[in-house]
């Protein structure tokens, strides 16, 4: 019995609305689950990006979203989202082993950024992940390691966002294959990651200004960065519109550039206006990597040598 194109077309409507929404993925690499969140949007036929955000020393994955609040933006923009966790040292907090001076402070060794790669990997082996659209964000210990994975994957990493962090104080201890997309935003009164640079109990870390005129460097943009107004209203404790902007993108290799925004009188943990974190994701989803190169020692979607190299107990 032959079926009418009307009568087809109806029950494949049918069938298609009974397929299940989108559902969250878990992943586990050893190190305990993570979660992926998966918008209601998000079609398997479509690359789309991936948001990695990053707690600080002494804090989780619901906090840092608790504080960002990423997960309305991620299903409003149509993008994958986790917050991975740290190891937890003997002291009970969880870090991360980002730079040489934040914040394996008994030096486990832990490799840190060999798994939050895998992780990436991971996902991009369950979803469809744009591979010029990885993105890692971060909150102080989260904002250096968002910075270690921007040095050691810049094939696969397109643009980071550090609140409260640094990079590397020596250059050299970075060493990006590729350019990256790079935004600091940092308190001018931060007293525990201070914004003009310092030393902590592992070492010195450059102040705001000299990370993102370091990362400037890397990208091949003219080290001069040029105010942007307006200014951005970030902090809610302090009245008015309190950031500065300043963009360096002039000259840059392509897929670099570099932003700085200075909260002027914020601490270390500013009172986030309803502004800051979708300015955060506007950065990130408006600086794509248009030529993704997977140049970190792993084979593209395979998680496999993971084990052997990130040396976790």
């Amino acid at each position: 019995m032959s079926l009418s194109p009307l009568f087809k077309a109806a029950v494949c409507l049918l069938l298609v609305s009974a397929l299940p929404a989108a559902a969250d993925i878990v992943i586990d690499l050893g190190r305990g689950p993570v979660t992926v969140f998966v918008p209601t949007s998000y079609d398997p036929a479509v690359p789309t990006p991936l948001v990695v955000l990053l707690h600080g020393f002494g804090c989780d994955g619901a906090w840092v979203e608790s504080y960002f609040q990423l997960l309305p933006l991620a299903e409003q923009h149509g993008f994958l989202y986790m917050c991975p966790e740290g190891t937890v040292d003997q002291d009970g907090n969880r870090f991360w082993n980002a730079t040489d001076s934040c914040c394996d402070f008994y030096g486990t060794g832990v490799d840190d950024s060999a798994y939050l790669l895998a992780l990436v990997d991971e996902v991009k082996t369950l979803l469809n992940v744009d591979p010029g659209k990885v993105f890692f964000a971060g909150h102080s210990n989260g904002a250096f390691m968002s910075y270690r994975m921007a040095c050691d994957h810049s094939g696969t990493v397109a643009a980071i966002a550090s609140l409260a962090g640094a990079t590397y104080d020596d250059p050299l201890g970075c060493a990006p294959s590729s350019a990256v997309h790079v935004l600091q935003i940092h308190g001018t009164a931060d007293s525990m990651i201070l914004y003009e640079g310092g030393t902590g109990p592992l070492g010195p870390y450059p102040g705001a200004v000299q990370t993102i005129e370091q990362w400037a460097a890397f990208d091949g943009c003219v080290i001069d960065g040029v105010p942007t107004p307006p200014p951005l209203d970030l902090d809610s404790s302090i009245a008015g519109a309190e950031t500065d902007v300043d963009v360096y993108d002039v000259g840059c290799s392509v897929d670099g550039s570099a932003q700085l925004w200075s909260i002027n009188g914020g601490t270390h943990f500013p009172s986030l206006t309803d502004e800051f974190s979708p300015s955060v994701i506007d950065f990130l989803l408006s600086h794509p990597k248009t030529s993704p190169i997977f140049d970190d020692g792993f084979e593209f979607g395979d998680a496999s040598r993971w084990s052997d190299s990130v040396g976790f107990p």
